[in-house]
């Protein structure tokens, strides 16, 4: 299934209409079932399909870790796409004490929990020493702006990206949903072997409460965001020993939550 379409549209640009083309995403169901029982359907980019199964059932606590996954089969339907997962036995008896049913649309990354402590569950606290300097995270960002296609190509799609000092930009994932970005950032990352220690994370968005929990569950220790952070997002990366910068843009950016991972001469502000 193609990660975009393209679809005719006329414009209004002040002297008259003209007609032509326009790239927009693709927005499809996408179920995850365990062992032949459905656990959650999220509304997503059709791309990057394995890494979202790997990253979503990593951050939302269904696995450890990727070798925990026995087989995954991508079933196209009518209806969408079934991301059909086979789990360790050890696993299978895990997840049987936390059966649950997600249901949401775009950008709704909590629709479903059944209870306020599963919805405000703490992370173990990321501890990880790593200092970047306010010039490396600009040239993160001046990486992440080049290597967009499908954002390029439709301006209506979120990107989270990793990078870090020594290979620069080292995975990029996008999708209509922020939180289903992160997620198959946070897949693309294990298929690698790894996870966020010593890196820096980027969003091409907001940062809300669940985009802080997937990011410490993916243990990235500095979470950067174009725009601005949601109060109960910052408490929330207090608590699990996450780096918050946010509204970066290029001509600087604000830390909210544990300065000491920027490093700068001279910088005396006080951050919450």
């Amino acid at each position: 299934m193609e990660a975009f379409s393209c679809v005719d549209r006329a414009v209004w640009r002040g002297d008259g209409l003209v007609r032509g083309e326009r790239s927009i995403p693709e927005e499809v169901a996408v179920a995850f079932s365990y062992n032949g029982s459905s656990h959650a359907v999220m509304m997503a980019t059709p791309q990057d399909l394995a890494d979202f199964a790997a990253g979503f059932s990593l951050t939302e606590g269904v696995i450890g870790s990727v070798a925990e996954i026995e087989s995954l089969d991508i079933v196209e339907a009518e209806a969408g796409i079934d991301l059909r997962m086979w789990l360790t036995a050890s696993r299978r008896a895990v997840l049987q004490e936390r059966r649950r049913f997600l249901a949401g649309p775009t950008g709704c990354g909590l629709c479903g929990i059944e209870s306020l402590e599963e919805a405000m569950r703490v992370q173990a606290p990321v501890l990880d020493d790593v200092v970047f300097s306010p010039h490396e995270i600009m040239s993160a960002l001046d990486a992440l702006t080049s290597r967009q296609p499908l954002h390029k190509r439709t301006s209506a799609v979120h990107a989270a990206a990793f990078w870090t000092r020594d290979e620069g930009l080292l995975a990029l994932r996008e999708d209509v949903g922020r939180h289903n970005a992160l997620d198959k950032l946070t897949g693309a990352l294990a298929h690698m072997g790894r996870t966020g220690r010593g890196g820096l994370g980027i969003m091409t968005s907001r940062l809300s409460v669940e985009l802080v929990q997937k990011a410490a569950a993916a243990g990235i220790p500095v979470l950067v965001a174009v725009s601005a952070p949601t109060a109960l997002a910052l408490r929330t990366a207090q608590a699990a020993g996450i780096t918050i910068v946010a509204v970066a843009r290029r001509d600087g950016f604000e830390v909210f939550t544990h300065p000491r991972r920027i490093a700068q001469k001279g910088f005396n502000g006080h951050v919450a």
